[in-house]
């Protein structure tokens, strides 16, 4: 069996907590929406807070506490864009980091060493990642109508162009914790 390392279980944490902030986020949305958008979203809430709880059994079925964390990658998201000014850029928001999670999981998955409990969890969460790439997809392009096409693809670049700056930022910074799975970019 394969054991984790102090990096991985460091990771875990990680994704645990950010998890947790994203159940955080999409709970304050899904108490505010109206409108078509209220079940997905609200469904989206329950998936993150799901998501928690299966980092959280996992850690524990492999015998490890979590470590505790003093931010999370939204924390450092949202101190580099700012707080979404309308719907449009909550979706926005979300699509973008929703690729980055499949893309982390993706190369997690990647890794030999992965640890089959995490392996489990990591696919199992994907499903739920999958549709919400979709569904938000969807709203996006519901959206052109009222911000135009033009608007929702401009702040999908802004968006993306800070993901890439605050990951490139979490590798600065934490680098040694991700490097297993780096080499695999």
């Amino acid at each position: 069996m394969t054991e984790i390392s102090e990096n991985e279980r460091w990771l875990l944490s990680y994704y645990r907590s950010s998890e947790i902030n994203g159940a955080l986020f999409f709970g304050r949305v899904a108490r505010t929406i109206r409108g078509p958008l209220q079940v997905e979203v609200t469904h989206h809430f329950a998936d993150e807070a799901a998501h928690a709880k299966l980092w959280t059994r996992c850690l524990d079925d492999l015998g490890l506490l979590p470590v505790k964390l003093s931010d999370s990658y939204q924390d450092r998201y949202l101190a580099a864009i700012g707080a979404p000014a309308n719907l449009m850029e909550v979706m926005a928001i979300t699509q973008v980091f929703e690729r980055r999670v499949i893309t982390q999981y993706r190369r997690h998955l990647r890794h030999s060493g992965t640890h089959p409990a995490v392996r489990q969890t990591i696919e199992r969460i994907m499903e739920d990642e999958r549709w919400h790439i979709s569904y938000v997809k969807e709203a996006l392009e519901g959206m052109a109508g009222r911000y135009g096409a033009e608007e929702i693809e401009r702040t999908l670049a802004r968006f993306t162009a800070a993901d890439e700056e605050v990951y490139k930022g979490t590798l600065a910074e934490y680098g040694d914790r991700m490097e297993f799975l780096e080499w695999q970019s």
